[in-house]
């Protein structure tokens, strides 16, 4: 059973089911109550931080501009080499190196 509250799991504790992440309790009947000091929380997603990811000089293949930042993926299976992704630092164009 998933909490109404935080969609977390809700575990069964005294004929009752108790989220441990917000304090919803929830009877078997389908009675929910709510903790007044927790509200419905919200699920915050951040994207990378592109500056702080190393440079390469390499040229991009929409701008032709001669920077881009990276990162490795292991993509593939593990006994195969990571794939090297690049953003262009001008234009935000993206690639990949196998």
């Amino acid at each position: 059973m998933f909490c109404p509250n935080c969609r977390s799991i809700m575990f069964l504790k005294s004929e009752e089911f108790h989220c441990n992440k917000c304090g919803t309790r929830q009877t078997p009947d389908g009675e929910v109550t709510f903790t007044e000091s927790h509200e419905k929380q919200e699920t915050v997603v951040l994207e990378e931080e592109i500056a702080t990811l190393p440079l390469a000089k390499v040229e991009c293949p929409s701008c032709h501009d001669n920077e881009a930042y990276w990162i490795l993926r292991q993509t593939r299976a593990s006994d195969e080499p990571e794939t090297r992704i690049y953003t262009c630092k001008s234009c935000s164009h993206k690639w990949r190196e196998y």
